[in-house]
C-alpha cells in the first residue's frame, strides 16, 4: 500500500453510526436510521436516515388512502450467511440500497470535509468502513464495489478506503478508554468485546501485547441476533392480534407508518425493558400510533378491536418472550467464545445500541459472573465502533507513514486469528491409495493448504507459496484458484467455497523458472504478490474475488 498524498482527515463509518451529531432531520444524536425512502420507481432516493420514516406534512385529508413512499431498511442483512427466509423482503436489489445509502452518507461527509481548509476529499481523506465480524472477504469485496459506485473512493485512490470489523474497532476504542481510566493495568490482560447492533452481534477477544497494541486471542464470531429481530418478534406478536395479512399489507402500502410504530415500540418497550419489573407493560393505542391499520383488518378482527377500543396491552411475559430467543443466542455465543479462550478473560465490554439494554446486561451477568470478573457497558457504547474505526485509521496511517521514514512504529493491531483455512487446487501425481475415481491421466487434483483456520497471522505478514513451476518455457501466465473452508486440513476441494482467482503474468520466458506467490491473510482484504525465485524479478499478480454469495 502506498499513499499518493498526505492524509489530513480520517473518517470512520459504522453500520449505523458516526460521531457526527448533526444529521438531516436529527440533531444531537450519534446515530441515524439505516433507512432509505425512494421515489415511486425505486430509482432515486428522496430521503435517508430518520427523515425516511418521519411523517411528512400533508393537506390531503384522505392521506390514509394514499400509498406511502416506500421505506427500505435492513438491506445489509442480505450480505452474509443469514438464511433466505429471515432476510427482509425489499423492493430493490440489496447492492443498490447499500450503494445509495453510502452515497447519501458520503454527501454528508464531503460537506463536513469541505469545511476543513486545504482538505480535498479523495486526495486527503482516509475512509474506514466497519463491517460485521462474520463478513468474509467476498462480502468485503461487495462492500468495496458499493462504496466505489457510491463515490466514496476513486480508482486511483482505492487504498484510501479500508475496512475493519465492528468488534475490532470497538476493542481499539475500549483499549484507549480503559487505559485512560486505569481499568486495565498490565500487559497480558485479555478482554472481550460484545458488540450488539441492530442486525448482528459480533464478538472478539483481545489481549494487550503491549501498552498500545492488541493481539487476537480467539477467532472473531458474529451472528444475526441483533435487536432488529426483537422488532420482528413484536410484529409477529401483533400479527396474531390483527392478522398476519394486515402486517403484510402495511409493509407493502404503509411501510413508513409501520416503521414509526416499531420506533414507538422501541422507545416505550424495548429500550426501557429491564426484566425486573413484572408489572411492566406496553400499551399500543392503534388510533393514536397507527390509525391506518384499521383499514387493513378484516371485519371479524375489526369488531374484536372495537371492543377493546383499539388498545393492545402487551404484558411483561409477552415482551420478555420477544427478547429471550435473541438473548439466549447471544449468551450461547459468549459461552463458546469463553470456552475457546485459553487465557482468563478479565473484562467484558458491551457496546453498540443493543449493548445498552439493561435486560441483556443483567442476563449476561447472571450467566457469566463466575467466569468474567468485570462486565460493563463501555463509555458511550453507541459511538464505540465508529470512534474505534477512526483510531484504527489513524494508526494505519501513522504506521505506513513512519515505515516510509524507516521508523519502527507498531500498528495498534498486532495480529488477527484466521476464520478460515485457505489453499489452492493443485495437480499432483497419482499415488497408491488415492481414490481411483479421482484419477485424471497420471494426476489427481488435491487441496494444498496455505493457511489454517485459527492460525494467528501478523497484520503485515505475507504467507508465501514456493516451488511452482510453469508447464513449459513459453507459458506466459499462471492461474490459481484460491479456496476457503472451515475444515482444518481437507484433502480435496469438494464442497469448498471458491474465494477467488489469482492470475500471475509471467513476463519472462525460459526453462527452469521457479515461481512463488504470497498472500496477506492478516489484512482484511486479500492482496497478492508474485516473483521469479531464480532472479528475484517481480511478476504482476492480480487477485479477483468471486463475488457470488452462496
Amino acid at each position: 500500500m502506498s499513499w499518493k498524498n498526505d492524509i489530513r482527515a480520517v473518517v470512520g463509518i459504522g453500520s449505523e453510526i458516526q460521531t457526527n451529531k448533526d444529521w438531516d432531520g436529527v440533531v444531537g444524536q450519534y446515530k441515524t436510521n439505516t433507512v432509505l425512502e425512494y421515489d415511486k420507481e425505486f430509482d432515486k432516493v428522496k430521503k435517508w436516515g430518520k427523515p425516511a420514516i418521519s411523517k411528512g406534512t400533508t393537506k390531503n385529508k384522505k392521506d390514509d388512502d394514499q400509498i406511502e413512499p416506500k421505506s427500505v431498511g435492513l438491506f445489509k442483512l442480505h450480505l452474509g450467511k443469514l438464511q433466505d427466509h429471515l432476510k427482509p423482503k425489499i423492493p430493490v436489489e440489496y447492492k443498490k440500497a447499500i450503494t445509495d445509502y453510502l452515497r447519501e452518507m458520503g454527501k454528508l461527509i464531503k460537506k463536513k470535509v469541505e469545511e476543513m481548509p486545504g482538505v480535498v476529499f479523495y486526495e486527503n481523506v482516509l475512509v474506514i468502513l466497519c463491517v460485521p465480524a462474520e463478513y468474509s472477504k467476498k462480502e468485503l469485496a461487495i462492500m468495496r464495489e458499493c462504496a466505489f459506485k457510491a463515490d466514496l473512493t476513486k480508482e486511483e485512490y482505492t487504498e484510501y478506503l479500508q475496512f475493519t470489523t465492528e468488534p475490532e474497532a470497538a476493542a481499539i476504542y475500549c483499549m484507549k478508554n480503559c487505559l485512560k481510566n486505569n481499568e486495565i493495568e498490565k500487559v497480558g490482560t485479555s478482554f472481550m468485546i460484545v458488540d450488539c447492533g441492530g442486525g448482528t452481534v459480533d464478538l472478539t477477544t483481545r489481549k494487550f501485547v503491549s501498552e498500545d497494541q492488541l493481539g487476537e486471542v480467539t477467532e472473531r464470531a458474529g451472528d444475526y441476533c441483533g435487536s432488529s429481530f426483537i422488532d420482528e418478534a413484536f410484529l409477529k406478536y401483533l400479527g396474531k392480534k390483527v392478522g398476519g395479512s394486515t402486517i403484510d399489507k402495511l409493509r407493502d402500502k404503509k411501510s413508513k407508518s409501520l416503521q414509526r410504530m416499531v420506533d414507538h415500540f422501541c422507545r416505550k418497550a424495548k429500550f426501557p425493558f429491564t426484566g425486573k419489573d413484572t408489572d411492566f407493560q406496553y400499551d399500543l393505542d392503534i388510533l393514536d400510533i397507527i390509525k391506518v391499520l384499521k383499514k387493513y383488518v378484516n371485519s371479524e378482527i375489526k369488531e374484536m378491536m372495537k371492543e377493546i377500543n383499539w388498545l393492545i396491552e402487551i404484558g411483561f411475559e409477552e415482551i420478555k418472550s420477544m427478547f429471550d430467543p435473541i438473548v439466549e443466542k447471544i449468551i450461547q455465543m459468549i459461552g463458546t467464545q469463553l470456552d475457546n479462550c485459553r487465557d482468563e478473560c478479565s473484562i467484558m465490554f458491551l457496546v453498540g445500541g443493543f449493548g445498552q439494554s439493561e435486560y441483556l446486561k443483567n442476563r449476561i451477568e447472571e450467566t457469566f459472573k463466575d467466569r468474567v470478573k468485570t462486565i460493563i457497558v463501555a463509555k458511550e457504547p453507541v459511538a464505540a465502533v465508529v470512534r474505534g474505526a477512526t483510531l484504527y485509521g489513524l494508526s494505519l496511517y501513522n504506521k505506513l507513514n513512519d515505515m516510509r521514514n524507516n521508523e519502527n512504529v507498531r500498528f495498534v493491531l498486532k495480529n488477527r486469528k484466521l476464520n478460515f483455512t485457505y489453499g489452492i487446487k493443485v495437480l499432483k501425481w497419482f499415488r497408491n491409495g488415492d481414490p481411483p475415481e479421482r484419477k485424471s491421466g497420471d494426476h489427481i487434483q488435491k487441496f494444498h493448504r496455505i493457511a489454517k483456520r485459527d492460525d494467528v497471522v501478523d497484520i503485515d505478514k505475507e504467507i508465501r507459496v514456493y516451488n511452482l513451476c510453469p508447464v513449459s518455457e513459453f507459458q506466459a501466465s499462471a492461474t490459481f484458484y484460491i479456496y476457503c473452508t472451515k475444515d482444518d486440513d481437507p484433502e480435496y476441494c469438494d464442497g469448498m467455497e471458491l474465494l477467488g482467482t489469482l492470475k500471475i503474468n509471467l513476463s519472462d520466458r525460459g526453462p527452469d523458472r521457479q515461481v512463488s506467490f504470497a498472500l496477506s491473510f492478516g489484512q482484511m482484504e486479500l492482496t497478492a504478490t508474485a516473483r521469479n525465485e531464480i532472479n528475484g524479478h517481480n511478476y504482476l499478480a492480480t487477485f479477483e474475488i468471486n463475488k457470488e454469495i452462496v
